[in-house]
């Protein structure tokens, strides 16, 4: 018997492909109005369904979770052996069944109706129980199944999941969700980290080895030694004018020019990045001119660096200790 599992596949996906495509019609009135009322809700937003549709529902709550929209998932068979306390008037449901008829649901839908819990129901029948007891109906289009029997919640799936990130994206638009509110909600993991900035894992305040450009050699020595980050920043009248790194210095004093200027030794261009510099763009470019350092100032100074003043450091260390390597 020849092998087409890849044959098979490809069959299956593009049978999802073209059925997916009939989600546009899910963007109607109703898909805004549920919208809105998730959005001005003053309670928990709570996903519930049974089989396949809770899976989905779990992973709809989680995204929402991930945006700031407090949610949870909430199981309609457990929910009947005391999970409905957690279901509270000023909540939102958002019921998951593709059929709109699953005999579990009913409890739940009777316990909402009979406390004034709004329900967003998202099924794919409009005379469906669910999508009756439904505050605001979503219905879904009626899909193929990829599988070979035609029976399989394969496609169904699919566009229902769909529908729970196209609602999670228009809410995350209508709340003016952003990347650095992404990273409140995700300090950890790959995501947190590439959005971390600047001014987020930069050394600051007094661990910053500064001296004034009258200063002598000895003085900006002893300044690196004792704030261990292998430079010393150079500012005249407050604003950063250039910077001397450890070997700088004692390639001075090896060859006796411990007398001379700090300004005469001092590189006076510094790499500088604004404080909302991605972290992960610092570290590409600290590789990329092979240091070890990079000065932080603000938004508004990186636009004129001969009069910026100094926020912080970005060490390779403070890099390597959030992850970024």
């Amino acid at each position: 018997m020849v092998k087409n599992y890849i044959k098979i596949a490809k069959k299956s996906a593009l049978v999802q492909i073209s059925e997916l495509k009939k989600i546009k019609n899910v963007f109607n009135k109703s898909f805004e109005k549920a919208v809105e009322q998730i959005s001005s809700c003053k309670g928990k937003v709570i996903c519930a369904g049974i089989g396949k549709s809770g899976l989905i529902a779990r992973k709809v709550s989680a995204t929402l979770s991930s945006v700031g929209i407090s949610s949870f998932f909430c199981d309609p068979a457990q929910a009947l052996h005391g999970d409905m306390g957690q279901i509270e008037r000023k909540d939102i449901l958002i019921i998951f069944s593709y059929s709109g008829n699953t005999i579990e649901l009913t409890n739940m839908l009777r316990y909402a109706n009979r406390f004034n819990v709004k329900v967003i129901g998202v099924a794919s029948k409009s005379d469906s129980m669910l999508l009756k007891a439904s505050d605001v109906k979503i219905l879904l289009p009626k899909v193929k199944e990829s599988d070979s029997t035609k029976i399989v919640p394969t496609t169904s799936t699919s566009i229902t999941l769909l529908f729970g990130d196209s609602l999670a994206t228009a809410l995350m638009y209508k709340k003016k969700f952003s990347k650095e509110k992404f990273k409140v909600f995700h300090p950890g993991g790959n995501l947190g980290q590439k959005l971390l900035l600047s001014k987020d894992i930069m050394i600051r305040g007094n661990k910053l080895p500064v001296v004034n450009v009258d200063n002598k050699i000895t003085n900006a020595l002893h300044k690196i030694n004792q704030k261990k980050l292998g430079l010393v920043v150079i500012t005249k009248n407050g604003f950063i004018c250039g910077i001397i790194t450890d070997g700088d210095l004692r390639r001075a004093i090896k060859n006796k020019r411990e007398k001379r200027r700090l300004s005469e030794i001092m590189s006076k261009n510094p790499l500088m990045v604004s404080e909302d510099f991605l972290a992960s763009k610092a570290l590409a470019l600290m590789n990329e001119k092979k240091i070890t350092s990079l000065l932080v100032v603000s938004n508004k100074d990186i636009r004129n660096k001969k009069k910026a003043k100094l926020l912080g450091i970005i060490h390779i260390h403070s890099l390597l200790k959030y992850g970024l390597s």
